[in-house]
């Protein structure tokens, strides 16, 4: 079972005085990329918190957000009114105002409020983690419901796979039937007499040169590898990627091997079908 790397997970909690809200959203990339946004009174838990959400998310540029909001009547922020006092006075010898705009102005500027800095409560902080717990759970709930779809879409796009395969395998001897005819027909038109038995020689030489048999077993093998990978009980987008380059090396050699114009079609369609994998597969975690 595949998850994505695409998703998107929020918890509210409500307290007493403060409201607690989480927010979680990923997106694909090669490793575990998190951006964290709190309040600056909450830094000293970052890393931990950081630890929690790596255990569980593993990959993905991820975004945190947490967010307190007191609904309470007190207030940690007070006015700095000595600072502020100085700002006016300052601003007045610069230029004349009335008291209530330079009041406005003075709240502007930098240090105007002061905030006493608490400890973080121990009840406060055990709530913040089951806000992100549960944060945790939509965001790989969301993760698991894209990777149904893309799961569905791979195995769609194998079976077309699977499918091109076959009609390679039935045109195979046409093929080797139509290069030796033309192989034939150059050698007939030839004004200076050939030895046969030396031709014949040279002939299956050439042939063996284009022999795809082994280049269609590999195939096989690695798009039946493919969907039992897919079908395994974790997400592994990094080797599923790996399986592709595989696929996509077997569908070249047979492309350039071919040299038969409706083999070489089918390859086209081979590919093209690969490409929207590997496009998806960028998503996979």
């Amino acid at each position: 079972m595949i998850q994505s790397m695409t998703g998107f997970g929020k918890h509210v909690i409500q307290l007493p005085s403060k409201k607690i809200t989480v927010e979680l959203k990923s997106l694909n990339s090669k490793n575990l990329d998190l951006n964290a946004r709190m309040p600056s009174a909450y830094r000293e838990k970052e890393l931990e918190l950081r630890k929690l959400i790596a255990s569980s998310l593993v990959r993905g540029k991820v975004d945190f957000g947490l967010y307190i909001e007191n609904t309470g009547d007190s207030t940690s922020a007070q006015v700095n009114e000595v600072t502020v006092k100085q700002y006016m006075e300052q601003l007045k010898s610069i230029a004349d105002g009335d008291a209530l705009r330079l009041l406005e102005m003075a709240l502007r500027l930098p240090d105007a409020m002061k905030t006493d800095k608490e400890d973080i409560d121990e009840e406060e902080y055990n709530s913040i983690k089951e806000a992100l717990l549960e944060a945790l759970k939509e965001i790989n709930k969301f993760r698991s419901e894209e990777g149904n779809v893309l799961e569905t879409d791979f195995k769609l796009r194998l079976e077309t796979l699977s499918t091109l395969l076959q009609e390679v395998v039935k045109m195979d001897p046409e093929r080797q039937a139509t290069i030796r005819e033309r192989l034939e027909k150059a050698v007939a038109d030839l004004t200076v007499e050939v030895d046969a038995n030396r031709f014949e020689q040279e002939l299956i030489y050439y042939l063996e040169k284009y022999d795809i048999t082994e280049e269609k077993v590999r195939l096989n093998n690695h798009l039946e590898y493919f969907t039992k990978t897919l079908n395994s009980s974790d997400s592994n987008g990094k080797k599923l990627g790996f399986i592709c380059q595989e696929i996509g090396r077997e569908i070249n050699t047979i492309g350039s091997k071919a040299n038969y114009a409706p083999m070489q079609q089918i390859v086209v369609q081979m590919k093209d079908e690969l490409e929207k994998i590997k496009e998806q597969m960028l998503n996979v975690l």
